[in-house]
């Protein structure tokens, strides 16, 4: 591998120029493409074999609107009553212009006998029942705006307040993420100065991280319309190709400078540290790519295409550091020193400088700074026993959007649950002739009168007579416990009653019941997940160090760094502390793909700082240090640039939290804590402590197991070494046995 690197570098400098403008023209090409093509992400929450699935498809085939959901469009009067003729005039005048606006299939008025449920009980306020003919995924935000100001122009014009809520309000109510994005670029940019002492230099992994993310959006963007790509899939990779993208190039150019002080040509230097800090790089970005590939084993469509998407991210970050940083390198030379606002420290200085002080503490006292680290993540660990995994609804969105204006108006005068319905969806064996079959009117008696039911809607039936539908309201709102509570009361007691003795079978339906369900299968699959992610990781750790030592000691480093960054997520977000200072309303449950996600991509991003820490390590250990103070030596040199990247991270992901949507602000603030407390607290003081108490245990490895595990090096120093001429005696004397680390 090091030797592919390396001369992968040497063309990508032979061919600079060349390289730059195929990067260039790659990412413009791309762009120029998808934006013609347009944005297709939609969030159609497909869950094969679940209940709320099963619902779905019923209705699709018997009332194809229905399947597609209804959103609200509220009409409200602040004084007087919407049955006043002048907003009478002017509720019928948006239904008609709603009924014939594009994309909608049906639309009921709250002014006319069918729509009587919704006129509030004091008539200031009704909502026009929208039924979209796509998916509410398929709906682009033009097209839902048109539908809102088709409503909107009548009403307005007499005085009335017009929201949208549902799949339509929440359509035009995404935050956009351009804040963020500029916030994490502009703090990296800083560290970035701080660390390599030149801004020409600073520039090289900004400029490289844009090109990889420019190319990244352009092809997700593409792939949106030949795949099912949620609306979140594209902020996601933003964060993770932002953060690696930089953090791989901030890798390679620390090792080029390294290089240079070492009395390396500038060529050299390049390619030599593209071949060695490359293959590290190299290294990672396999690590992350297949932590996030390996979602697919929960077999949940949305999860699976999220983990691809972010994997794109990865991929692309990781070929523009190997290929073209060599390039911009290569066209800068020296140039790159050029205005310099600080030197960085030598390797001489650096041995007496704050790590070396830091580093030389823990080689002392290793107990007192391993209980030290545990004294930090266990106690930010302990929230994790009470998360639980849910759905938001729109009431975590900022009162600024029309969907959470929508949701307070309809909550205020109909109540919560009216937000998110229920679709309890019958089909039955036998054709029914009317909606009044005894089997329907049990079904919905029944329903109506369990605890938590608020309201039921009359029954619908199809034209054949063997589906039929309601909804049931409940007390509570879409994203409370008391709703998923209700959800397994209809599902595990109600319903089969109902279905006793007839031939008739029944499914809860909708949003809400299809959010329950993904949270259920989450938990299901959320420990196998992380079974299949540890085992990946100890056989890559395994491949990289040949110890058996050092894999098991990194997963139970991860796992505690990502315990406590759980635990730090709960307090936020369940516990809503801190809610108001991040732009929250209060207690905003944990989207429950959230943890699935985190636990792949920090599992990913960990092993880049357990393998950056240790490979400095394991050199000083083939260089004869004993193990202490290999471990001091090693952390000396590591920390600086591992600190140095893990803060860009940090302000990549953080800057998330300006966005308005909830599950981002929850992936930002997840993922920053976890880098943060995985880069400071476990690779800087517990990792060190450990492997200085271990001892030579540390690079163990059976000899049976040493013999069939393939040799693989990731930084490949041993490549560049020049072989020793051997003497006479040298040639008499017996091999030496190897080094097993």
């Amino acid at each position: 591998m090091t030797g592919v690197l390396y001369a992968v570098a040497r063309f990508c400098m032979r061919q600079c120029y060349l390289v730059l403008a195929l990067w260039v023209l790659l990412a413009v090409g791309l762009v120029a493409v998808s934006h013609r093509l347009g944005d297709n992400t939609n969030d159609n929450l497909s869950l094969p074999g679940t209940n709320s699935q099963q619902a779905t498809d019923a209705l699709h085939k018997s009332f194809p609107a229905q399947a597609n959901g209804v959103s609200p469009v509220v009409l409200h009067a602040k004084s007087g009553k919407l049955t006043d003729s002048n907003y009478a005039s002017a509720v019928n005048a948006a239904a008609t212009d709603v009924a014939k606006a594009p994309n909608v299939a049906s639309m009921v008025n709250p002014l006319t006998p069918q729509g009587a449920s919704q006129l509030s009980k004091d008539q200031t306020t009704g909502y026009l029942s929208v039924g979209l003919s796509v998916s509410p995924g398929a709906l682009s935000v033009d097209q839902a705006q048109e539908i809102i100001d088709a409503a909107a122009e009548p009403a307005r014009a007499a005085g009335l307040e017009v929201e949208a809520g549902g799949q339509i309000g929440q359509k035009v109510s995404k935050p956009a993420t351009e804040s963020s994005e500029v916030v994490g670029i502009v703090a990296a940019m800083v560290i970035l100065t701080f660390t390599f002492g030149t801004v020409v230099a600073m520039l090289l992994p900004i400029v490289g991280a844009i090109l990889a993310l420019a190319c990244t959006l352009a092809i997700i963007r593409m792939l949106s319309h030949v795949a099912t790509v949620p609306t979140v899939a594209p902020t996601l990779a933003t964060m993770i190709g932002l953060g690696v993208g930089i953090d791989y190039s901030l890798f390679i150019v620390t090792r080029y400078f390294r290089g240079l002080d070492d009395g390396l040509e500038l060529r050299e230097s390049i390619a030599r540290a593209a071949a060695t800090s490359g293959g590290a790089v190299f290294f990672a970005g396999c690590t992350v790519t297949i932590a996030l590939v390996s979602l697919a084993v929960a077999q949940i469509p949305l999860v699976t295409t999220m983990g691809f998407m972010a994997a794109i991210a990865v991929v692309v970050a990781v070929l523009a550091a190997l290929t073209l940083l060599p390039a911009m390198l290569a066209i800068l030379g020296s140039r790159i020193n050029s205005l310099r606002v600080r030197r960085p420290p030598t390797d001489e200085q650096a041995q007496g400088g704050l790590w070396a002080s830091w580093a030389r503490d823990i080689g002392k006292q290793p107990i007192i700074a391993g209980l030290a680290a545990l004294a930090i993540l266990i106690p930010l660990a302990i929230p994790l026993l009470s998360l639980s995994l849910g759905q938001q609804d729109t009431a975590a969105l900022s009162t600024s959007s029309t969907a959470r204006r929508a949701y307070d108006l309809i909550s205020e005068k109909y109540g919560a649950g009216v937000n998110g319905p229920l679709i309890v969806v019958a089909t039955l064996g036998s054709k029914a002739d009317n909606a009044n079959d005894p089997r329907l009117q049990t079904l919905q008696k029944d329903v109506a009168s369990t605890s938590g039911v608020a309201a039921v809607t009359p029954v619908q039936l199809d034209k054949v007579g063997t589906t039929a539908y309601f909804n049931a309201i409940s007390k509570a709102g879409p994203a409370e416990q008391a709703t998923t509570n209700l959800v397994d009361t209809l599902r595990d007691s109600t319903i089969p009653k109902a279905e006793a003795s007839t031939d008739m079978t029944a499914k809860v339906g909708g949003t809400t019941a299809a959010y329950d369900d993904l949270a259920s299968q989450i938990s299901d699959k959320l420990p196998l997940q992380v079974l299949v992610v540890i085992a990946l990781s100890f056989v890559l750790l395994l491949l990289a160090f040949r110890s058996v030592v050092i894999p098991p000691q990194a997963a139970l480093m991860n796992i505690l760094s990502i315990a406590a960054s759980y635990g730090v997520l709960t307090a936020i977000f369940q516990y809503g502390w801190l809610g108001g200072t991040i732009g929250l309303p209060g207690k905003v449950p944990i989207v429950s793909y959230v943890p699935l996600f985190m636990f792949a991509i920090l599992f990913g991003l960990s092993m880049d700082y357990e393998v950056f820490l240790v490979s400095q390590i394991e050199e000083h250990v083939h260089a004869g240090d004993d193990n202490k103070t290999s471990v001091v030596r090693g952390l000396v040199t590591s920390a600086r640039v591992i600190t140095a990247a893990a803060l860009i991270m940090v302000f990549v992901f953080g800057s998330f939290v300006l966005n308005g949507d909830p599950t981002v602000k929850q992936f930002g603030i997840g993922l920053a804590v976890a880098v943060i407390l995985d880069a400071t607290v476990v690779r800087c003081l517990l990792v060190p402590a450990l492997m200085i108490l271990i001892g030579k245990v540390n690079w163990y490895m059976p000899r049976w197991l040493d013999r069939l595990v393939p040799r693989i090096s990731i930084e490949g120093a041993e490549y560049f070494k020049k072989p020793e001429r051997p003497t006479r005696e040298k040639l008499g004397s017996e091999p030496q046995p190897a080094l097993h680390t």
